[in-house]
């Protein structure tokens, strides 16, 4: 398993835009410091990418991307080769050379699917979900259909709808339908104040769930890497203050040094049946949505016995390096590397022979009856 060069891309137009930055440059510096060369790629707020200078700190992207970054584009269609390209220069920009790539993206296009399509079309290998497993991780409605009709212990989850009430009482969690883990949840009491939220949460513009609010359940996490073969890590308990109602953006994130030094048990101080059905649920996990890479899988309990899959992140903050203390961190992302190195992008490149075409006759024929 040899890894000497590797592009990170993080940024992205995501709520979770500024995590991904902390995330891209944490790995930044552990695979560089494992000897490997490493390229990094932003996808800046105004949608533009970027090639950053190495060994950049998170307050260098506060006013955009860092100085003494050069412009590039991500192309398709050209002679030269699909992928990222200098901007300007003789011959309208050089290829960048980037490698197997490590995606650092959380939640929107960098986490959902779409960015992992284009890479698909370029031919570009990069760590994590194919596009469609990762489509299915962050869409909060269509997992928890998949995990309860394989019969997997979930909480009920429906959409938050204008037409119908939930068909369970209340109070309620209210979750972005599309999102990250942490951003834009809330606890309402009744199914009005939900669709209230609809009309003024930016974070629910595309749509919500609703799960039953149990106060006694508490957070549970494990990290699954599917290389060099799929292992879990020890369990999680996320801390959270006593007037919390719930584990929240605030508590993961707003701190100086990365998610280890969050209030937390781990390994979490639980039943060793409930470490257990959370170990052998992950692995169940992985098999149903196929993702791969390095992620991270929620739950929830009882702490008495009940265990329920709250959620999946495809492309966990920090990478859930800080889940695995007893493997080096270049050791965990230089396997997924060289996971994804191993990639057979899966585009269709046999195309009909017109057979279609030919048999059309003209399209006015096709609009006969319509109106």
């Amino acid at each position: 398993m040899s890894v000497t060069k590797a592009t990170i891309v993080f940024g992205g137009p995501s709520a979770e835009h500024d995590i991904s930055i902390l995330t891209g440059l944490q790995a930044e510096r552990v695979l560089s410091g494992a000897g490997v060369e490493v390229t990094c790629l932003y996808w800046a707020r105004s949608d533009k990418w970027f090639l950053v200078p190495a060994k950049q700190e998170a307050r260098d992207f506060l006013g955009g991307e860092p100085k003494g970054s050069k412009a590039v584009e991500f192309r398709l269609g050209t002679e030269k080769g699909d992928g990222f390209y200098t901007v300007g220069g003789f011959g309208g920009g050089k290829r960048l050379e980037t490698g197997p790539i490590l995606s650092a993206f959380h939640g929107g296009a960098g986490e959902a699917g779409g960015i992992q399509w284009l890479f698909e079309l370029a031919g570009l290998k990069a760590t994590g979900a194919s596009p469609a497993s990762a489509a299915l991780g962050m869409d909060k409605l269509a997992f928890g259909a998949v995990m309860l009709n394989a019969g997997l212990p979930s909480l009920q989850r429906e959409l938050l709808s204008r037409y119908a009430a939930p068909s369970f009482a209340g109070p309620y969690i209210v979750k972005p339908r599309f999102g990250g883990s942490s951003i834009g949840i809330e606890v309402v009491d009744d199914y009005e104040t939900g669709l209230a939220l609809l009309n003024t949460s930016p974070h629910l513009r595309a749509g919500a769930v609703v799960e039953p609010y149990r106060p006694d359940l508490f957070d549970l996490n494990a990290s699954v890497r599917t290389a060099p073969e799929v292992a879990v890590s020890d369990v999680e308990r996320p801390l959270r203050s006593e007037e919390a109602k719930m584990y929240d953006y605030s508590a993961k994130y707003v701190h100086t040094d990365g998610l280890s030094s969050s209030p937390r048990e781990f390994p979490a101080q639980v039943e060793e049946s409930i470490t257990k059905q959370i170990k052998d649920l992950a692995v169940r996990v992985v098999e149903l949505t196929g993702l791969t890479g390095i992620l991270r899988i929620d739950f929830l309990s009882d702490g008495k016995g009940e265990v329920f899959i709250n959620e999946v992140n495809s492309i966990p903050g920090a990478l859930s390096l800080y889940l695995w203390p007893d493997t080096p961190a270049s050791e965990v992302l230089i396997s997924a590397i060289a996971e994804a190195e191993k990639h057979i992008p899966q585009v269709t490149r046999n195309f009909e022979e017109g057979v279609a075409l030919k048999a059309a006759g003209g399209i006015a024929g096709k609009l006969t009856g319509l109106s």
